[in-house]
């Protein structure tokens, strides 16, 4: 379905309700760019350097793009994903059993869920919507669960120290979905609902972040403006 949700001014803030789960695929390649090309480059790399049969787990999995995207490449990675969202697992389950991918799902909150030992963890867009107090916690329990020589993948809105600069990659940002087909209104509108909901973080931040886990060796993989894709290793 088409993404419409806000041709109207939003009556609370932004949650993964059924709303959203149902426009969400629509709306996730029109919002971020270069999407399709950055999800592409990540399971790429991460079929060329995880084990045989690693352990895969997506947190905030969504609509189980970027674990059925694994499966297309290497069918011998054990796969689970984690959302809290019921309506966007309930979506994730049904493109899985229809792609034939074996995935297993977890409905909980990460503030509460019961991690488990994994060769690879990804976060796509997912700890902007951690509550800042809360993210470097979560980031400690990734570093903790993952196996020896194991590595994190996280794709991130990102806020630039330059108030200038900002405002001017923020111009850029709204310009380009205008080019996907949202109007003014339409952005301005998610804008509010997103308010004090996503908090990015400053690439310098994520990294101190990583850091701060345990994390040794952090590149930058992808960047195009405000979104920034990081990998690190244990």
């Amino acid at each position: 379905m088409k993404d419409e949700l806000f041709k109207q001014s939003p009556k609370k803030q932004f949650e993964f309700d059924k709303s959203v789960a149902s426009v969400f695929d629509d709306m996730i390649h029109r919002s971020v760019p270069l999407y399709k090309e950055n999800l592409e480059l990540c399971v790429g790399l991460i079929a060329k350097l995880a084990p045989q049969k690693a352990k895969i787990c997506d947190l905030g999995c969504a609509s189980g793009n970027f674990l059925i995207e694994l499966s297309k490449l290497r069918n011998d990675f054990v796969l689970s994903g984690v959302d809290s969202a019921a309506a966007m697992l309930e979506i994730a389950k049904q493109k899985s059993k229809a792609y034939g991918v074996k995935i297993e799902f977890f409905e909980r909150s990460l503030d509460d869920f019961d991690f488990f030992k994994n060769d690879v963890f990804i976060a796509t867009y997912t700890l902007q919507f951690i509550r800042p107090p809360k993210r470097q916690a979560l980031v400690d329990k990734i570093y903790e669960n993952l196996n020896e020589n194991g590595f994190f993948l996280m794709s991130e809105k990102i806020l630039y120290e330059d108030a200038f600069l900002s405002k001017q990659i923020l111009e850029l940002y709204a310009e380009y979905k205008e080019k996907q087909g949202y109007t003014k209104f339409e952005i301005a509108a998610k804008r509010e609902a997103l308010e004090n909901v996503l908090v990015p973080y400053s690439s310098k931040e994520n990294i101190l972040m990583l850091e701060n886990a345990g994390f040794k060796k952090i590149e930058s993989l992808f960047k195009w403006a405000n979104f920034e894709t990081f990998i690190a290793f244990k």
